[in-house]
């Protein structure tokens, strides 16, 4: 018999939102005010995961990867993101099930990002204003990133449950990693920005092609 959980952290970009595209316009802008060059908008499926500064530092040439340049591209790219990430990203078809399904059968559930914080806690009030989330964490200064557990285990102790209690759902190796590093279990999602391939090596428990796959495979 298959374990229920109680509660869902869920990943953010390309786990509950697709936000490849306005990723990739805000970054494509500011590199080309640099006449740097350009990248295509799937290479940036391969560039997030781990943050901004390390996203701007995958992007850059490798000549100019200095930290004060990529601080300043950092916070030009914030502004520009900060006016367009509701253009093109959308919620992943089936999210909406899996959410009000968890809401419906009391499991509790948070978000946890390498996204800043301050963009995490904007873009879940804007894409998901009707779902109860127990925490929304994205990167702050005093917490450190994914795949560190520090943020994951905060959650399940504010929630007071146990880590074998909750399932961790996202697209990435460092989602997964995040996963086993808490001891929580590891839920790969085919839907999102990387391959089965990553997911199983990095850790994942199962896999899913669909967001309802959770409850249809009685894990809730």
């Amino acid at each position: 018999m298959k374990k229920k959980f109680k509660a869902i952290i869920f990943d953010l970009d390309g786990t509950l939102l697709d936000t490849i595209d306005d990723i990739a316009y805000c970054a494509n802008k500011i590199l080309k005010k640099y006449n740097f060059p350009l990248h295509k908008t799937y290479r940036y499926k391969l560039f997030v995961g781990d943050g901004i500064e390390t996203l701007v530092y995958k992007i850059l040439p490798k000549d100019k990867r200095e930290p004060k340049l990529i601080k300043e591209i950092v916070s030009r790219i914030k502004l520009e993101y900060k006016n367009n990430f509701a253009n093109k990203t959308k919620v992943y078809t089936g999210i909406m099930d899996l959410l009000n399904m968890c809401q419906l059968k009391n499991i509790k559930m948070s978000i946890l990002s390498n996204k800043p914080d301050k963009f995490t806690k904007i873009m879940v009030k804007h894409f998901f204003p009707q779902i109860k989330f127990s925490f929304v964490f994205g990167t702050k200064k005093n917490l450190p990133k994914k795949p560190n557990p520090t943020t994951a285990l905060l959650i399940a102790k504010k929630l007071k449950l146990k880590l074998n209690e909750f399932v961790y759902l996202g697209d990435t190796d460092t989602d997964m990693q995040t996963a086993k590093n808490a001891k929580m279990f590891a839920v790969g999602v085919l839907w999102g920005f990387r391959t089965r391939n990553e997911l199983i090596k990095s850790g994942a428990n199962i896999v899913i092609k669909s967001p309802m796959e959770l409850f249809e495979k009685g894990f809730i």
